[in-house]
């Protein structure tokens, strides 16, 4: 398995889809609990697969990542070849960026000297769907782009 099981709440969200990929592959109704009861291993192997497509497709599609902690936010931009970052970090005691609170403190004090905004880029491995799993793994989260597009702007306004 390349990425991660789907979580029993996802496999419930597609439910369709699961029926038509085993439909796909000529399995019925019928068949899979009869493949479940007797075939356990080859059950788990089915919705390995079905989860490492569903996987692809997302990841596929991912271009924007945002991961928050208490005194730092990961701003990621992904392209085809490269992942492009920017990240905040707040030295200012009490401030919790995961907080409405914290977060609205930063709204305002965007230019105190407690706060640091750095760039970076590179390259990314030739499997690009793995590196953004990876990310997401350690807790980053699909995102559109506002954030990133609003700090780059501001970076490159500078």
């Amino acid at each position: 398995m390349k990425y991660s099981r789907l979580t029993k709440e996802q496999f419930e969200e597609m439910k369709q889809e699961f029926i038509n990929f085993l439909a796909s592959q000529s399995i019925t109704a019928d068949e899979w609990a009869k493949i479940k009861k007797e075939q356990p291993k080859a059950a788990e192997q089915e919705l390995d697969v079905f989860s490492d497509l569903i996987w692809e497709g997302v990841l596929n599609k991912v271009e924007y990542l945002e991961h928050f902690s208490a005194n730092q936010i990961y701003l990621f931009h992904i392209t085809e070849v490269t992942i492009h970052l920017i990240a905040i970090k707040i030295e200012h005691e009490g401030v919790d960026l995961t907080t409405r609170k914290g977060y609205g403190w930063l709204q305002t004090n965007l230019l105190n000297e407690s706060v640091n905004i750095y760039t970076s880029s590179k390259a990314l491995s030739e499997d690009r769907n793995k590196d953004i799993f990876a990310l997401i793994k350690q807790g980053a989260n699909i995102t559109k782009g506002e954030l990133f597009n609003y700090f780059e702007k501001m970076v490159e306004s500078r």
